[in-house]
């Protein structure tokens, strides 16, 4: 059963917010050390005034509910997602996947170019229907109630969502831990996948020294890039995928603290209604806990495969995101068709460089639909 859903959070939700707002006890810093021991104060107590002042949920709520909404129970868990037809016949049928600490607000400035392209500088034939959904334990697809929701239940639950609306053959972008779902859903499903456009490509070295050796200069520096950053900023994904629960007491307790939290993942290029929008998200859904622990049900999954994908894949990948080495990629994904480098946007691609990411959506689709 799919069931029409509207947003409407409870005045008394925000009330409560804006008197916890009030009442903050700020952290003590040490003075000249920028962000070298964490998020600072400035950002925090700059985005809280404005939280408290300027900030206005209603609007996001209305841009929401603007657009057609539901919920569908797979798999015992409830999943939130939007579905927007396209007007032009032939449209191909596109799931869009949100990660961490992000929501379905990622995509909605790329409804209207994706869904009717013609009033968006593009073609009839590059149209697509849109489903949006939530990832189970996000949100409003959350909390989840049962062990086990790694990425691999996700992509089976895509899948099924996907049959269940009734679309024979369907693609899938993904952004973030929507970059590895997605994949997988072309793992799963491939009778119906045409193929999978992600902005990143999780593929680390194996341990095998000749497959290092093997890397050209620049893809050795890469390499180092990446465990510079797992060491020195991916502290939230060790302790999501450890000790989620510990770390949920307080962000739940603490609007500030959930701000904070997702914060660092954040920069200076996003809005802070942007921000702002995702962790109110996170905060009236109470979902700090079941979100930090798909990152501990991936840490803790069974039955990995090992085997390489083979659906039709595309990469996009931005400035100053996950480096993109392509022989680690070529590794684990076996049919990588399309492959763009930028120098601009950052991992939080849909509000930073849109237009790059429409257009290489359409590309890379107008590339594979046909196959």
């Amino acid at each position: 059963m799919i069931t029409p859903f509207t947003l409407a959070i409870p005045q008394a939700d925000l009330d409560d917010l804006k008197a916890r707002l009030a009442r903050v006890r700020w952290a003590n810093e040490l003075s000249g050390v920028g962000t070298d021991y964490g998020v600072p104060l400035s950002p925090i107590k700059r985005l809280v005034k404005y939280w408290q002042e300027g900030y206005d949920w209603r609007i996001w709520e209305a841009k929401l509910n603007a657009y057609p909404q539901f919920t569908t129970t797979i798999d015992g868990q409830n999943i939130y997602f939007l579905h927007i037809r396209s007007r032009e016949e032939g449209a191909l049928p596109l799931l869009l996947t949100h990660g961490w600490p992000s929501s379905v607000v990622d995509y909605l400035d790329l409804i209207g170019p994706l869904t009717d392209p013609r009033s968006h500088g593009g073609e009839a034939a590059q149209a697509f229907h849109l489903v949006i959904p939530s990832l189970p334990g996000f949100g409003f697809s959350g909390p989840t109630h049962a062990v086990g929701w790694d990425r691999y239940r996700v992509a089976r639950a895509w899948a099924e969502l996907m049959h269940r609306l009734g679309y024979e053959r369907y693609g899938l972008h993904g952004n973030d831990w929507g970059s590895i779902v997605s994949p997988e859903v072309g793992r799963c499903d491939p009778e119906h996948v045409v193929g999978v456009h992600v902005t990143q490509i999780f593929s680390e070295a194996s341990g095998d020294p000749a497959e290092m050796e093997a890397l050209s200069e620049e893809e050795k520096q890469q390499w180092q890039a990446i465990q510079w950053w797992e060491k020195n900023k991916g502290v939230y994904n060790l302790a999501q995928s450890t000790v989620p629960q510990t770390l949920a007491h307080a962000l739940a307790d603490s609007p500030v603290g959930q701000l904070a939290w997702n914060y660092q993942i954040y920069g200076d290029d996003e809005s802070d209604d942007y921000i702002l929008t995702n962790v109110m998200i996170y905060w009236l859904t109470n979902t700090a806990a079941s979100s930090a622990r798909f990152y501990y049900e991936n840490a803790h999954a069974k039955h990995v495969p090992t085997e390489p994908t083979t659906i039709p894949l595309g990469l996009s990948k931005f400035a100053n995101d996950y480096p993109a080495i392509r022989p680690f990629a070529e590794r684990d994904h076996k049919n990588i068709v399309f492959w763009r480098i930028y120098d601009r946007g950052n991992h939080f691609a849909t509000q930073t460089a849109p237009n790059l990411l429409i257009n290489d959506i359409r590309a890379f689709f107008a590339q594979v639909r046909q196959g």
